[in-house]
């Protein structure tokens, strides 16, 4: 598989991933729509929103079946390249 050769993951696996953005910005329904349009299984009722201390800053976290690292990189382009998107891990 060729993904072995890039990755230390072994898809398919569970994947934590969180984007950050202002906490008065509707970030949470976009990270849900790219979400679903690179992983259509996921379940955006496991998705998790966190206020910063301060609350200007909103932390989305969602888990989904990671396919591969392909499928990966393309929802991070994604979630990086949107507006609403300060910060992607």
């Amino acid at each position: 598989m060729a993904d072995s050769d890039e990755t230390l993951l072994q898809f398919p696996c569970s994947f934590p991933i969180k984007a950050m953005g202002a906490a008065d910005s509707a970030i949470e329904a976009a990270v849900v729509e790219i979400l679903r349009r690179h992983a259509p299984d996921f379940d955006a009722t496991t998705l998790t929103v966190r206020a910063s201390s301060g609350g200007k800053w909103l932390a989305v976290t969602a888990h989904i079946r990671a396919e591969s690292k392909a499928q990966l990189d393309a929802i991070y382009q994604e979630l990086t390249d949107h507006e609403l998107v300060v910060y992607a891990l």
